[in-house]
């Protein structure tokens, strides 16, 4: 019996090398990503806490000089927060790029998967029919090694 060899064996295996490196950079996108948006969430969030306790403070009576200490903070923290706001924005555009590559090389992965399965059936179904020709062979053999006896 022969051995079943696809002929694009190694093209399939450097696809697949691709796919597994372009997930590793997905995955890493994606975790930069929610590190980003976890720290603008944080600002954002810092930034509401900031105002609510000015607020409360300016209710209860504050120095002018307090006022503009907080304000000049929200003004730096409004800043930091559209430098961030940047950041998540490419990382979620990076992100989105590679999954757009992740999902290319996934299918041409599967398209490989697909070729090697068909030229398998193939080389199953030749091998299945010099299998016969060879059963049949031996049959008339036998059967004329008996005639002749």
């Amino acid at each position: 019996m022969v051995n079943y060899i696809y002929r694009f064996e190694k093209v399939l295996t450097i696809r697949e090398q691709e796919k597994n490196e372009t997930e590793i950079a997905y995955k890493d996108s994606v975790r930069s990503f929610e590190e980003i948006a976890t720290r603008l969430y944080e600002l954002l969030k810092k930034k509401e806490d900031l105002i609510d306790f000015q607020q409360e403070r300016l209710a209860v009576g504050s120095s002018i000089e307090e006022i503009h200490h907080y304000a000049r903070f929200i003004d730096s923290l409004e800043k930091t927060i559209v430098d961030v706001q940047q950041k998540v924005v490419q990382a979620r555009s990076k992100m989105n790029w590679y999954e757009e590559k992740l999902l290319e090389k996934n299918l041409e992965v599967r398209k490989f998967e697909k070729m090697r399965e068909k030229d398998f059936k193939l080389f199953q179904q030749e091998q299945d029919r010099i299998e016969g020709i060879f059963l049949d062979e031996i049959s008339t053999l036998t059967y004329n090694k008996r005639e002749i006896r």
